[in-house]
């Protein structure tokens, strides 16, 4: 864990109460419809790694109830200590105690169903997910490698392409979906913009999905 000097942070939003709602007001539009790539704007000086997108959604998200596991490369970053700073959350060593977890791009996605479920009469205690990949961007339902997205939100199917999944994540995601109205939300992150996947879509890629069509 990284240990960072509290006057080399960077600052949170500019105006804590604004800069919240912006950014939460872009994560309930992701989820709201996923598949759709939404743009994150803010002013907090992220930390050193990890995309900034994914810093100001949990800047926003987080509070001092929340607990927080790190992937490695954050870990050793400033990410915990801004977070801890501008939030008041507390990070863990466990991914399965935390209710919010961000795995930067290149990390080890922890396994779906080794994070905080919730359960039938408190769905709501499951982990959210953010994973920082290279791309994520909508596509024709066509292209070879698009994932193809259905459920609530969605009109018929949604495309998208994104690089940075592991290969095990359509089974992974399946088992996730199907433990419903448990399971854990995702959100895919670019520099900028959020992708939303939430508990209640399926995904399915290549041949799979084309057999769904």
């Amino acid at each position: 864990m990284s240990t960072t000097p509290l006057a080399s942070l960077g600052a949170g939003f500019s105006n804590e109460a604004f800069g919240s709602q912006a950014v939460f007001r872009a994560v309930l539009q992701a989820l709201s419809h996923p598949g759709r790539t939404v743009a994150v704007e803010h002013d907090a000086q992220a930390p050193s790694v990890g995309h900034a997108a994914s810093a100001a959604v949990l800047l926003a998200l987080l509070d001092s109830d929340c607990t927080l596991w790190l992937s490695p490369r954050l870990a050793a970053s400033d990410a915990g200590a801004w977070l801890r700073f501008h939030t008041g959350c507390t990070v863990v060593a466990d991914a399965a105690q935390a209710r919010f977890v961000w795995v930067a791009q290149g990390d080890a996605l922890p396994a779906l169903g080794s994070l905080a479920q919730g359960t039938d009469i408190y769905p709501d205690q499951s982990a959210t997910c953010v994973v920082d990949v290279s791309r994520a961007t909508a596509t024709t339902a066509d292209a070879s490698d698009a994932w193809h997205l259905r459920g609530p939100g969605i009109q018929e199917v949604a495309a998208l392409q994104v690089d940075g999944l592991p290969d095990e994540f359509e089974a992974q995601w399946a088992a996730n979906h199907g433990v419903f109205p448990c399971g854990v939300d995702l959100l895919l992150a670019t520099a900028d913009h959020i992708v939303g996947l939430p508990r209640t879509t399926r995904a399915t890629r290549g041949a799979t999905a084309l057999q769904e069509a």
